[in-house]
């Protein structure tokens, strides 16, 4: 066989691993088939009145909401990494999409989730599965807080009965509702929340098994039904899935729309792998693939934008039911699409009559359960830096937008983690090993700790400057854990400004990882002598007191002085 066909099957087996579903992907269901059924069921209650606020929240519309929740909950259960992740749209996605609509309109979201999806299939195909799972923890946990209050505050207007101004700031359009709402209809939809609220928090008490969502979406609709209070509701849903087409574009629609569609990619990266993550932890469910995963969600945007329907990601909070329902195949997954799907053709009338206020009051809820306290207070007893990061990322998730908190989140802690990297990097003088021979004092034995990088380079080169009255210097780097080449550069720089000064320079230690670095830089052609690298302490010992006894090396100018024999 060529070396080319060989190579052809493993691009081959690569795609089937990062695109493919498999026959292992069901073999639980045949031993668990009757607890992924409940398990699907049991997400679907939960999904439901979910999907329908979040396609409100985001600016689109309730259908689209529990469009994408079938559509995309089907195909990411039947592609993506994940034996247990439920897809959908989330309150992360909302956000992210709200501020686009009120620019581009809802007929933008479609051809928003092909786009989207396009590269969260690439990002998959090319590998990127593991490169976005390295975000670090603060600034995931930040940007969750910040969404959060986001979701909050855009359940204002819907809370007081009014509607908010598009495109304004959710902190600014929560405020305005306040002060414009008709407090003839305000407090009968503040009533609608609360009683949604309290079922909410008060349900779980009596039983964790009780869909606490659907039950306070179902009694606040019908209080609102039977005293006929004149609040909005979600009105008219189609009773079919719409048939797939392709949206609408042009070259002006596709250039104003990258960069959301780019933002969008990143969210639903971040937010899917997130979730199977955390669900692989939560049971013994099997590794997720994460480049699978990416794949999955991409064409499970791709099919919701073809369908009419939002970018989905997978939702952790759905996703932590399933698992806690006992999903032990993504059969549970599908399942829970396909009960969505039956609520489209058969209970359309019935959900068109769930008040508003009764969503509002479900995502204020969920809002308030996405950030735990315990993280908050393990935030707070952690190191001001990491406190910084997870506040200053949920402001700015706030105030501006989330994928710039996450840079500013992303950039701040690699500052951070490189200053504490600089802390660890130091100059420490040692005693020379043995007993004491006349001339010891002239010999420093210097031992370079941590990394001797861009960061740290030039604190260690002060470090050097203050040693004085020696004649020999034994740089130890042993202890070396890192050299790049501004790090060799400022080795170089300390080499020859001691050698300037008459004192001679002996290298012990480099390991081998670091020596390419080291001699394209020149540290190696920086000493006197090739004999001033030495192998062991002893050794280094030995040849620098021989220097001693000879009497001090001068700097150039007369010729080079031979070299003491070994």
């Amino acid at each position: 066989m060529s070396a080319s066909s060989e190579g052809r099957r493993g691009i081959a087996r690569t795609l089937g691993d990062r695109l493919l579903p498999r026959a292992s992907d069901y073999r639980p269901f045949a031993r668990h088939w009757r607890v992924d059924i409940t398990a699907g069921i049991t997400v679907a209650i939960v999904a439901l009145p979910l999907a329908l606020a979040f396609g409100i929240s985001s600016g689109v519309s309730a259908a689209a909401g529990l469009v994408t929740a079938v559509v995309a909950g089907l195909v990411a259960a039947v592609f993506g990494g994940s034996n247990v992740q439920v897809s959908g749209p989330t309150g992360a996605m909302a956000v992210v999409l709200a501020p686009v609509v009120a620019v581009h309109g809802a007929g933008s979201v479609p051809l928003l989730a092909l786009m989207a999806g396009i590269l969260l299939l690439f990002m998959g195909l090319l590998g990127l599965g593991r490169v976005v799972s390295l975000i670090p923890w603060t600034v995931v946990e930040g940007f969750t807080l910040g969404i959060g209050i986001i979701i909050f505050l855009q359940q204002v207007p819907m809370a007081f009965g009014t509607t908010a101004t598009i495109g304004m700031n959710p902190v600014l359009a929560a405020g305005e509702s306040i002060g414009r709402a008709d407090w003839s209809v305000a407090w009968q939809t503040l009533l609608v929340v609360a009683v949604t609220w309290a079922l909410i928090l008060v349900l779980p008490r009596v039983h964790r098994a009780i869909p606490a969502s659907l039950i306070a979406v179902a009694a606040a609709t019908a209080l609102v039904v039977l005293v006929d209070m004149p609040v909005p509701r979600i009105g008219e849903l189609p009773t079919a899935l719409p048939a797939p087409s392709i949206p609408a574009f042009d070259l002006g629609s596709l250039s104003a729309l990258i960069a959301p569609a780019i933002s969008i990619a990143l969210l639903a990266a971040i937010e899917s792998l997130l979730s199977a993550r955390v669900a692989s932890r939560m049971a013994d469910t099997g590794h997720y693939n994460p480049d699978r995963e990416l794949s999955g969600q991409g064409l499970a945007s791709i099919a919701s934008g073809l369908f009419g329907g939002m970018p989905a990601t997978g939702a952790i909070a759905r996703t932590a039911v399933n698992v806690r329902s006992g999903a032990r195949s993504r059969a549970s997954a599908i399942v829970h699409a396909l009960i969505l799907l039956v609520v489209i053709y058969l209970g359309a009338a019935l959900v068109s009559e769930i008040p508003l206020a009764a969503l509002a009051g479900v995502l204020m809820a969920t809002a308030i359960r996405m950030v735990s306290p315990l993280t908050i207070k393990a935030v707070m007893r952690a190191t001001r830096a990491d406190a910084l990061i997870f506040f200053a990322t949920a402001g700015i998730t706030v105030a501006f937008d989330l994928i710039v908190a996450v840079e500013i989140g992303l950039v701040a802690t690699a500052i951070f983690a490189l200053k504490h990297l600089a802390d660890q990097a130091g100059v420490r003088r040692e005693e020379l090993p043995g007993d004491r021979v006349e001339g010891d004092e002239r010999i420093a034995l210097v031992r370079i700790d941590g990394a001797m990088f861009f960061g740290a380079a030039e604190r260690l080169r002060r470090q050097f400057e203050d040693l004085t009255g020696i004649e020999v210097v034994i740089i130890r780097l042993s202890h070396l854990s890192g050299l790049d080449a501004t790090g060799a550069n400022a080795l170089v720089e300390i080499i020859e400004t001691f050698e300037q000064r008459g004192v001679t320079v002996l290298i012990k230690g480099l390991h081998p990882r670091y020596q390419q670095v080291a001699k394209a830089l020149g540290v190696y052609d920086a000493l006197r002598d090739e004999r001033h690298v030495r192998a062991s302490l002893e050794d280094a010992v030995d040849h620098a007191r021989s220097h001693i006894r000879r009497g001090p090396w001068r700097a150039p100018g007369g010729g080079r002085e031979p070299e003491p024999a070994d």
